[in-house]
């Protein structure tokens, strides 16, 4: 991997720059177990996120506990989420307006869900599903998700990666990846969602033509997928080899982005379609 030198300095992390009542906990909800050796007993688990104590306001601590949001909260919504017999995310659809065959998204860390839930919102006639391992996240996504009253939004607590190695292949639209935890110091690189082996998950997850969505606001990580992904068989670099994406107009900006980007700081996005 290609070692690229800092041009100017990232934003100041989501969670450094958030207060107690409102803070951004977008982490990667993954883990991966890697090992060197299949016959090894003891599998060593490398975590690609920090699971961090947040603060939990009112409108999240509700909508965990009363049932008129619990048709957004897959399975448990506390404590370490229980993917079992969660194998196929249209399925979670099928009594919605949108049937279980509209498009499908699935966000990986979405933090509190405030980009997630306003994507959803603006596209109501495709499905998205968000995973997360932050329970006040889960909380005030769901929250927002019944008070506008969303019918294409649905919520699961867990490990992405799992869930990914339960999949069907061919099975998403899209997937999106936003402002996932750089792991700056180089012994952590390995922690990063965007590796080979993981985006192996990824694209076989996708269907023919699905996307693969990531942005970061650290330049590092950012080149750094940028090496990945265009040297991945099987993914095309939407804006060229080489090339970063110009940020969406779908992809919402969220006010620690504004804020970085007002005071000078970058955000960099990365589109690639598999072939």
């Amino acid at each position: 991997m290609n070692e690229h030198p800092y041009i100017d300095s990232p934003i100041k992390s989501h969670t450094d720059m958030a207060t107690d009542t409102d803070i951004n906990t977008n982490e990667s909800a993954v883990t991966d177990a890697e090992t060197s050796d299949t016959n090894t007993k003891h599998i060593r688990i490398i975590n690609t996120f920090m699971k961090r104590r947040t603060h939990m306001n009112k409108h999240a601590e509700q909508a965990l506990t009363d049932p008129k949001f619990a048709q957004y909260l897959v399975n448990n919504s506390v404590g370490d989420g229980n993917l079992e017999g969660i194998h196929d995310l249209h399925a979670l659809f099928a009594d919605s307006p949108n049937g279980r065959d509209a498009p499908l998204t699935l966000e990986i860390g979405f933090g509190l869900g405030d980009s997630f839930i306003e994507m959803a919102a603006a596209e109501p006639t495709r499905n998205f599903v968000g995973i997360e391992v932050h329970e006040p996240g889960i909380g005030k996504c769901a929250y927002m998700a019944g008070s506008q009253g969303l019918t294409n939004v649905k919520i699961i607590n867990g490990d992405a990666i799992q869930l990914l190695k339960q999949l069907p292949e061919n099975h998403l639209d899209r997937i999106q990846l936003y402002f996932p935890d750089p792991w700056q110091k180089k012994r952590h690189h390995k922690r990063r969602f965007v590796s080979p082996e993981r985006m192996a998950l990824v694209t076989r997850s996708l269907k023919q033509g699905g996307w693969f969505h990531t942005a970061t606001d650290w330049e590092h990580y950012a080149f750094w997928m940028l090496d990945v992904l265009d040297n991945f068989a099987g993914l095309t670099n939407q804006a060229g080899y080489g090339n970063f994406t110009p940020r969406p107009d779908f992809r919402p900006m969220t006010k620690f982005e504004r804020r970085g980007l007002n005071s000078g700081h970058k955000v960099w996005d990365l589109i690639y379609t598999k072939d």
